[in-house]
């Protein structure tokens, strides 16, 4: 049976011959470009209809119902808003940097797309050091965040994006523990090689409690690094009237608030990746035909089902806890997390050492 891969390599290799390789690597660099703004798009109009539905069924109430059929066009019809809605730029503020932080962070949000795999054979960059690209480009976020803060002139989003600083680069610090304990495990880097190392069991069951650990601590990390509640204090709604973003209007304001979702996808795939096995499907020991009705269900349905599942927790998450103060939010890090985390670090290191995984 022909794979995605083998069909793949087939047809590079036809154009090669016909249009020659430069062509064809600027041909594909477009095309992957192209499906990433459309992913970026499109993920950001799924989630936060999602979003919406989820608040209202936990709040008991019906959220968007009117707009198109039963409010599937309410989030199209917010973006055509956004779009047409006229972009205000503070007379005070430094209008270079002001213009330039909201594509810095949808730029960012957009690359960390790069070395997902999001079904078998479909991804974008399968590089070897793809969780350390990952780690190292998602980063550079709160750079983007700190210039919105800082160029729009304004004391209280300056506040939100020293506070957003101080908790991302605090929080980021549990997150790569927790991916570090998982790497230990698997030997690797490379999120294609992760995957399939989980042929024989997904590592959240055969990492023992440790990989357990590790998954707690990571989905608590990465909801304090997107900035969603209970850890939204850079965006204080009751302090800080939005936080960095105060001052933005139009599409500007539009790219923070699609790259907040986008990060979200990200951060669930990973998760999803790293312990859940990413688009390998859930196999049980020898029971040869219930693995086989699960080799039928497509790799992709497996990874969107992970991924989707992780995102209504973190959603979950935000409709169920209250805001955290400041000093919660850092103690919570410094004080617990990241002493367990460490610790975490060791056990797992014994487990690989001595061999005792499933």
């Amino acid at each position: 049976m022909l794979s995605l891969e083998n069909l793949t390599h087939t047809i590079d290799q036809a154009l090669n011959r016909s249009f020659g390789p430069t062509t064809v690597l600027l041909v594909e660099m477009a095309m992957l470009s192209l499906f990433a703004i459309a992913l970026f798009a499109v993920l950001g109009l799924v989630l936060v209809f999602m979003e919406r539905k989820v608040s209202a069924y936990m709040q008991i109430r019906l959220g968007p119902n009117r707009v198109g059929y039963k409010g599937l066009a309410q989030t199209a019809a917010d973006t055509l808003k956004l779009v047409i809605k006229e972009g205000l730029t503070p007379d005070s503020a430094d209008k270079f940097l002001f213009n330039l932080a909201p594509f810095v962070v949808m730029i960012v949000a957009m690359l960390l797309l790069a070395p997902i795999a999001f079904a078998k054979g479909c991804q974008m960059w399968d590089m070897n050091i793809g969780v350390l690209y990952i780690t190292a480009v998602s980063s550079v976020s709160v750079i983007g965040i700190l210039m919105a803060g800082w160029a729009s002139n304004n004391k209280y989003s300056l506040i939100g994006a020293m506070r957003s600083g101080a908790q991302i680069v605090s929080y980021e610090l549990s997150a790569g523990l927790s991916i570090i304990s998982m790497i230990v495990l698997t030997g690797s880097l490379q999120l294609s090689t992760i995957i399939t190392s989980q042929q024989d069991g997904w590592w959240i069951f055969k990492g023992h409690i440790p990989a357990v650990i590790s998954f707690v601590i990571f989905m608590i990390a990465v909801t304090a690094e997107t900035n969603r509640a209970p850890f939204d204090m850079a965006e204080a709604e009751s302090e800080l009237t939005a936080g960095f973003h105060t001052e933005y209007s139009g599409m500007r304001f539009a790219f923070f608030f699609l790259a907040e979702y986008v990060n979200i996808f990200v951060v669930c795939a990973i998760a999803a990746t790293i312990y859940f096995g990413g688009w390998m499907p859930f196999h049980i020991g020898h029971w040869e035909a219930f693995n086989h009705i699960m080799d039928f269900i497509p790799s992709v349905v497996w990874f969107t089902g992970k991924t989707f599942a992780l995102i209504f927790l973190i959603m979950w998450f935000r409709w169920t806890f209250p805001r955290l103060r400041v000093d919660q939010l850092l103690n919570l890090e410094w004080k617990y997390l990241l002493p367990i985390g460490m610790f975490n670090l060791l056990l797992t290191t014994a487990i690989a050492i001595l061999g005792w995984y499933f």
